[in-house]
């Protein structure tokens, strides 16, 4: 049910999930935002129901997803964080019951089914939004003001690293390779860097990967490229492992006139791990000089080359707030189910390329 105008009431959000996604990013994030509340939470696990209720004290705990799509009159905005495969039919349920909907990346198995919510969204006059936290991090952020300040020139490559050193499996759905359960890194931490590089740089016309399953026992892709050509012109190279036993620069973004240079990761995960949440007030996603990315050309900023950039904090609570802006009818839907699909069409010829061997034009 969406706000056409602004209260002082909180809007009252029911969560699916409460494992990784839902306890550590979207139950804190929902929590720190003043124009929400957890109103409902949805688990079929006794443990994680009594995480929920100790963790978010006086919220109600349901058993299946249909249990909390049925309060549809007492909820103001549903967030599906339960497991890929569920994201396309909880979703579908929601919205086909009056209610505005969040949903953890990726959106869907395919740009079709995609396109089919967003669809159905904009035919019920509802906000589908796609929880694409990383546009927010803080290395992101800041490289988006440098080419705002044009700080490298004409940009010619864009090179976007999310690796870990993860040699034994953890087991899950994540790791699954049954093609039902949307698992492996492709779609997983490649839903983020595919993300980013469209936000930086526009539509891809040609896509080629790589795609590995290093590890033993592994069903799922562990160890993944992509390169991605731009409509403008501009390449990306884009890179997901879990099997990275030295990690490369987060960014390496190089233009006519200077390059930037950043390592490591936006420390929120890590804070929102710790039990840390965004308070007002509070300092948040900061991180120390050191960390600091470089900008320069002619030499490695290893060796001391280029001027270290403040990083921008990282700021994950913007998405929420945006959330909640634009079910009052005063802000805009922070990502669009249509951005969703143009990246699932990536990771779709990103799947073709890594299977066939070869380049797929989009």
């Amino acid at each position: 049910m969406p706000m056409s105008s602004p209260t002082a009431q909180p809007l009252r959000v029911g969560l699916v999930g409460y494992g990784l996604a839902g306890s550590v990013f979207h139950a804190p994030l929902i929590a720190a935002s003043p124009d929400l509340v957890l109103d409902t939470v949805s688990t079929g696990n006794p443990e994680r129901a009594a995480q929920a209720r100790a963790e978010h004290p006086g919220v109600r705990v349901v058993g299946t997803p249909d249990e909390l799509i049925a309060r549809a009159a007492e909820l103001d905005l549903v967030v599906v964080a339960s497991p890929n495969k569920t994201h396309v039919p909880v979703a579908t349920a929601a919205l086909k019951a009056g209610l505005p909907v969040v949903v953890d990346k990726p959106l869907a198995g395919t740009a079709a089914e995609a396109r089919g919510l967003a669809a159905l969204a904009d035919e019920r006059g509802l906000l589908l939004s796609v929880f694409q936290n990383r546009r927010w991090d803080n290395d992101f952020r800041t490289l988006r003001a440098l080419l705002a300040d044009d700080a490298l020139g004409e940009v010619q490559r864009f090179e976007s690293r999310f690796e870990r050193w993860r040699p034994a499996l953890k087991g899950g759905w994540r790791e699954s390779g049954a093609p039902e359960e949307i698992g492996g890194l492709l779609y997983d931490l490649g839903s983020h860097v595919v993300d980013q590089a469209l936000v930086l740089f526009g539509p891809a016309v040609r896509v080629y990967a790589e795609s590995d399953v290093r590890r033993a026992g592994a069903e799922a892709d562990d160890d993944t490229f992509i390169a991605i050509t731009h409509a403008n012109g501009v390449h990306s190279h884009l890179w997901m492992s879990a099997t990275a036993a030295q990690l490369g620069p987060r960014f390496r973004v190089l233009g006519r006139k200077a390059g930037y240079v950043k390592y490591g990761l936006d420390p929120q995960e890590a804070a929102l791990r710790e039990g840390l949440r965004p308070e007002p007030g509070a300092v948040w996603g900061v991180e120390p000089e050191e960390s600091w990315g470089r900008l320069g050309s002619g030499e490695s900023p290893l060796t001391g080359g280029g001027t270290p950039v403040e990083t921008l904090p990282g700021d994950y609570p913007s998405y929420y707030a945006a959330v909640a802006a634009a079910l009052r009818g005063t802000g805009e839907n922070p990502v669009t189910a249509y951005e969703a699909a143009a990246a699932l069409d990536v990771l779709e010829a990103a799947r073709k390329s890594a299977r066939e061997g070869s380049a797929v034009a989009l």
